[in-house]
């Protein structure tokens, strides 16, 4: 029986399935933001493009093949959910550079491949659709009038390019609690203010929720 593709087609466009998928896999963790991170997931991506592309050279420009590979995909049943849309994106272009692989257009793998990275890349660098305007919220009590109200200000000044009181409520004797919406000018200052604020006398009890993007629903 005669052989339709080559061995050396086959293993090049094999190599070069797994090649894109993992770039694809590497994208999704470096960029992945969330609770929900699992390596199974990642290597999932890796491997999928592998597969798409054996499908696909398998099946060739023969119909009759290609409808036994879909009705076999109907007897599996897919149950594992993805939640987040995201994710799905990353399993569609490890697959879409297995298709693109298997059926040789590796101008089209490759190019499909390192557009998706740089839009990627993109958008997770500019911090593309987050609505979070805040890096914490500061909480602290201090006594009604208390001189140490001007220094407390003077710290958030220095430490915060914005801050805003958003909840005020008395703690008894006459002690009040303070929280305050805070974005850093620095990412890191978060424990130089904390360390500042609790050098100051007659404030106590201060902490900061840090309001993480992965936390963003």
């Amino acid at each position: 029986m005669e052989q339709r593709i080559a061995w050396e087609t086959a293993v090049a466009s094999l190599a070069l399935a797994f090649a894109l998928s993992v770039v694809v896999a590497w994208l999704y963790s470096a960029t992945h933001a969330g609770l929900s991170y699992l390596r199974g997931f990642t290597q999932s991506i890796a491997m999928g493009g592998i597969i798409a592309a054996s499908v696909m050279l398998a099946i060739g420009d023969d119909v009759a093949r290609g409808l036994g590979v879909v009705g076999a995909l109907t007897i599996v049943r897919f149950r594992t959910t993805i939640k987040d849309t995201r994710d799905l994106m990353f399993v569609f272009a490890g697959l879409a550079a297995g298709v693109a692989s298997g059926v040789q257009s590796y101008a089209v793998a490759i190019a499909g491949t390192g557009m998706f990275a740089v839009a990627v890349g993109f958008l997770h660098v500019t911090s593309f659709g987050t609505h979070r305007q805040f890096d914490a919220v500061l909480r602290i009590r201090m006594p009604a009038n208390s001189p140490e109200q001007r220094a407390f200000t003077d710290l958030l000044e220095r430490h915060c390019r914005r801050f805003m009181l958003v909840n005020l409520r008395e703690a008894g004797h006459e002690i009040y609690e303070h929280s305050y919406q805070v974005q850093f000018s620095d990412p890191k200052a978060g424990a130089a203010l904390l360390r500042e604020i609790n050098l100051l006398p007659g404030l106590t009890g201060a902490t900061l929720l840090m309001q993480d993007s992965s936390l963003e629903l």
